[in-house]
């Protein structure tokens, strides 16, 4: 297992996963083409050694592979969830012989306190602040240059109990940034808590640190349970921290730049626009304000940056790491669930699948409402809770448990006025948001299936359908100019189409070839409560009860944010010279 990101850096050019580049690049908007073409590309991470207008290195992409996880944890992800499954399961009971055999997971347990080390911190000092360092202006739209990749710590002033987030950073100038911190995140609550008591907030910002402790930053660990203490769980060696310079707190020992300083109570600052991973621009917003005291750097340090955007990106192999260490443990609680999958092409909070045993009627109901109870995972948009046997990583096999027991008529829950990630920008106000759990679960009554029925050419439903394709006979996926809700009500009330499950509406700007694309732009694009609709629907008392085909208008709405699109001339500039980066 690598010690820091240098080593980490160096370990991935031994196994062919890096790439230099001596070519001068520019980090605006430059770098993100180069490195979502690379990603298309399957090409390897990269080393940008002159980045213009600053005298450090840039490594990008080093996260975007499953082999390059492997690296940065030394072994598979879903290896290590297994691992801590199987030694919680042998503490229940405690049984000495089951305990024995997982005596290298006892090692990762006495790994889990943070060590206090010599002080090894970063310890040279950029006069100029963040003037030096390579950092990003990701989209051509941007509020401006963004830190992408950083390791932000933060201290509850009461409890002291520490917390790493990943919290972008908008670079107001050299010596202060936004500080985004969505809803539902560590930092947040600590900055409320500091708020309370009228006091600054100090915050440290690790650049370059162990990949590790990268990985468990972004990690939805329930709270009280730390990503430095987690981190040496899944390192199996304890996290290294070191006395700050200027500020009142231990920080990750091994990271190649250290920023320093502290959020002001009620203080905040416009921050974003912002590209981000649901491939459209996410919502300027008022955000604390981090001010900076020093940023120090070692000898030789690279500077780590990521881009997102349309899916897939680098958060894609960073997101599946993460759940596969963790989705095993939700077993300790909820013993009935097998499997759960979140998955990236929706952005991962938009579409959850869980497979789960049902002991008694409506026991799947029970269990996803559970899960919307734990936190991240309390942002999900969209459910799917399918028997024990189903694969939940196999969108085929979802759709087929959907064709085989999914009936609007028991079948659907809809949660009104629930909380939602602060990147959904398809509900009428920020954080509030509507849900949707389908039960696709088998059940006592038994659905009828026969085979769907629909016209070769639909547009002569309504010449407003310009392409459709249907999938495993249980998704109808139409591609529509304008006016998706009308489209959805007449293909609804027409009697030439029966016996399909889901019908939706997209845009013209998804492929409805490519499988990636439709999941991207009919999940982040419909809200549930404003955007579904039936043959027929109405309420009994105060309950509503939906009958026929489910119809899900995911077309782009006045309103919502604007679709990222790189500039043209970068990406001719890019084409023309890939040859050049990759010699």
């Amino acid at each position: 297992m690598v010690s820091d990101f240098r080593t980490f850096v160096e370990k991935l050019e031994k196994e062919g996963e890096l790439h230099r580049v001596s070519e001068e690049v520019d980090p605006s908007l430059e770098i993100t083409e180069i490195a979502i073409k690379a990603q298309i590309e399957n090409k390897p991470a990269i080393l940008f050694e002159n980045v213009k207008g600053s005298k450090f290195p840039l490594a990008i992409n080093t996260f975007a592979s499953e082999k390059r996880i492997d690296v940065a944890l030394g072994q598979n992800p879903e290896e290590i969830g297994i691992e801590l499954l199987n030694f919680v399961d042998a503490m229940r009971p405690p049984n000495l012989k089951k305990i024995f055999a997982q005596r290298k997971t006892i090692k990762r347990i006495l790994a889990f306190p943070p060590k206090k080390n010599s002080n090894r911190l970063p310890n040279l000092i950029l006069k100029n602040g963040l003037e030096d360092l390579p950092i990003l202006k990701c989209w051509p739209e941007d509020g401006g240059k963004f830190i992408t990749l950083p390791l932000v710590q933060t201290t509850d002033p009461i409890s002291k109990a520490s917390n790493l987030g990943m919290y972008r950073m908008h670079v107001y100038d050299n010596f202060s940034t936004g500080m985004h911190m969505q809803i539902g995140k560590g930092g947040g609550y600590h900055y409320k808590e500091a708020e309370k008591l009228g006091k600054d907030l100090p915050l440290a910002v690790t650049l370059g640190g162990d990949p590790v402790l990268t990985i468990a930053s972004i990690m939805a660990l329930p709270e009280g349970i730390g990503e430095l203490e987690f981190a040496g769980l899944v390192r199996g060696k304890r996290t290294k921290l070191s006395k700050s310079k200027t500020i009142d707190m231990r920080t990750p020992s091994t990271g190649e730049f250290l920023i320093e300083g502290y959020l002001k109570p009620d203080e905040r600052r416009l921050e974003g626009p912002f590209g981000d991973h649901f491939g459209h621009y996410s919502e300027a917003g008022n955000y604390p304000v981090f001010h900076i005291n020093n940023v120090f750097y070692r000898e030789d340090a690279i500077y780590p940056a990521t881009v997102v955007g349309k899916p897939p990106q680098e958060d894609k192999y960073l997101g599946d790491c993460t759940q596969n260490i963790l989705k095993p443990l939700i077993k300790v609680i909820h013993p009935e669930i097998h499997d759960l999958w979140a998955y990236f092409e929706a952005g991962f909070h938009s579409f959850l699948v869980v497979s789960t045993e049902n002991r008694y009627a409506r026991e799947a109901y029970k269990t996803g409402l559970s899960i919307l109870g734990l936190g991240q995972l309390s942002l999900t948009k969209v459910m799917v809770l399918v028997d024990k046997h189903v694969n939940v990583k196999n969108k085929g096999d979802v759709l087929e448990e959907i064709r085989k027991n999914f009936d609007p008529t028991d079948s659907i829950m809809l949660i009104s006025q629930a909380p939602s990630d602060t990147l959904d920008f398809t509900s009428k106000k920020t954080h509030h948001g509507n849900k949707l759990i389908i039960n696709a679960t088998s059940k006592n009554t038994k659905i009828q299936n026969l085979p769907p029925v629909l016209p070769k050419d639909l547009s002569v439903i309504d010449s407003r359908i310009e392409d459709w394709r249907l999938i495993k006979n249980t998704l109808l996926v139409i591609k529509v100019k304008n006016n998706g809700a009308e489209v959805i009500k007449n293909i609804l009330k027409s009697p030439l189409i029966s016996n399909i499950k889901i019908i939706a509406a997209v845009s013209t700007d998804i492929n409805l070839n490519n499988d990636v694309e439709i999941m991207w732009g009919i999940f982040t694009r419909f809200d549930p409560g404003d955007d579904i609709y039936f043959n027929k629907q109405e309420f009994v008392g105060a309950i509503p009860k939906y009958e026929g085909i489910l119809g899900i208008d995911a077309t782009w709405k006045g309103g919502y944010q604007k679709t990222l699109e790189m500039d043209a001339k970068i990406v001719k500039k890019v084409e023309e010279k890939w040859e050049t980066y990759w010699k």
